[in-house]
């Protein structure tokens, strides 16, 4: 059996953590902090072609592998609020998926109450001055202007007032 000096490993190791901190894999990965120099999860998306408003308020944070497109997005907590006459959506404390330009895929942390029934939104796509969100099954489509404002956990929308705005349809489509 072969034994090497003790300050042989530790120059080994030491040699693969700056290696490994050098690689492309680990200069890929943007993870926001409070540095004025990085973007808000929010500007992120806006970089994306997507407005604001696909997130409600209150996102503390976000990392970000550039190379693939793979993001979290994290909330303080759970987030929940109906927009009147449509949909009851609730957003877990972590929300994942992959990011492209005009394209939000493999979502995870987003659900829509249609019926009696709580759908994952697994898919956002902007067409034009669309957003669609897909369910897998079903989809539907929104005017973009609908998502310039961000939500507020627990009242939407419009919470200075009381009054919970009603989001407008453009059209939907089953799959099926």
């Amino acid at each position: 059996m072969m034994s090497f000096p003790v300050t042989t490993v530790y120059l080994f190791l030491f040699s693969l953590l700056i290696f490994l901190n050098q690689s492309p894999l680990a200069a890929s990965t943007i993870t926001n902090t409070t540095d004025s120099d990085t973007k808000t999860a929010y500007e992120l998306l806006n970089s994306f072609n997507f407005p604001s408003g696909l997130l409600p308020k209150g996102v503390q944070s976000y990392d970000l592998n550039e190379r693939t497109g793979q993001f979290h997005a994290y909330l303080g907590g759970t987030c929940s609020f109906s927009l009147e006459g449509s949909y009851q959506l609730k957003y877990k404390s972590t929300i994942s998926g992959y990011i492209s330009n005009n394209r939000l895929t493999s979502l995870t942390g987003v659900s829509v109450k249609v019926l009696f029934l709580w759908l994952n939104i697994v898919e956002v796509i902007r067409n034009g001055d669309n957003i669609e969100f897909s369910v897998g099954i079903a989809s539907a489509s929104f005017p973009i202007d609908n998502f310039y404002e961000c939500p507020q956990c627990g009242c939407g929308l419009d919470c200075v007032n009381g009054q919970v705005s009603k989001l407008r349809t453009k059209s939907f489509v089953s799959s099926i």
